[in-house]
């Protein structure tokens, strides 16, 4: 297996390869196309930038969308155990930015069912209406160096899920100053627990 310890390769471009300079929108089906764009734009604070009685696109940012939401009739829900695409994930700038929005959500009622610190990130994961899974996250090192380094320590190989974090003692330990790199510092699995102990679907 090649680079087990999880070090950053380069880049294409480093390598010589033309590949695409940014991610730009992610497609979603629904029959339920009101309350995904509606769950969507309270979530990543975004805005129609197209509509129609079949699709909607929303952004929040430059970009002239970042999420499409296709309305087809007549489809299922896939199975929990099937394949698929099992997330999408969105940045946050900051700490700040990310508890913030939990707190937001959480007044609405839009609540994260899994939040774990995985070592490079600490991430917050949510359910749309349609039960896929988006993730909020930050980066949990500033450099690509740090996360080299942290790689290079075994804890990732050791731990590849994370360990699970309460989103209430984070805000109260980042509300009374409590440095970023304590906060965000991934504690050791509970003795006698697995990685896989720390999922939540």
């Amino acid at each position: 297996m090649e680079n087990q310890t999880g070090g950053m390769p380069l880049t294409a471009k480093e390598r010589g390869k033309i590949a695409p300079y940014k991610m730009g929108h992610i497609a979603v089906r629904t029959s339920h196309l009101d309350e995904m764009l509606a769950w969507y734009r309270k979530v990543l604070e975004a805005e129609i930038a197209f509509r129609n009685d079949d699709m909607g696109f929303i952004t929040y940012d430059d970009e002239h969308h970042r999420l499409a939401i296709v309305r087809l009739p007549d489809l299922v829900l896939p199975e929990k155990r099937s394949t698929g695409m099992e997330h999408v994930s969105f940045t946050y700038e900051n700490l700040g930015d990310l508890l913030a929005t939990y707190k937001r959500l959480k007044a609405i009622g839009i609540e994260p069912f899994w939040t774990i610190i995985h070592g490079p990130t600490t991430s917050m994961y949510f359910k749309d209406p349609d039960q896929n899974k988006v993730e909020l996250q930050i980066d949990n090192f500033a450099t690509v160096k740090e996360v080299d380094d942290y790689f290079a320590t075994g804890a990732y190989l050791e731990n590849p899920m994370g360990i699970i974090f309460d989103p209430e003692e984070m805000i109260e330990n980042y509300e009374a100053g409590v440095l970023f790199a304590e906060i965000v510092k991934r504690p050791k699995l509970p003795e006698g627990m697995s990685p896989w102990d720390m999922l939540r679907d």
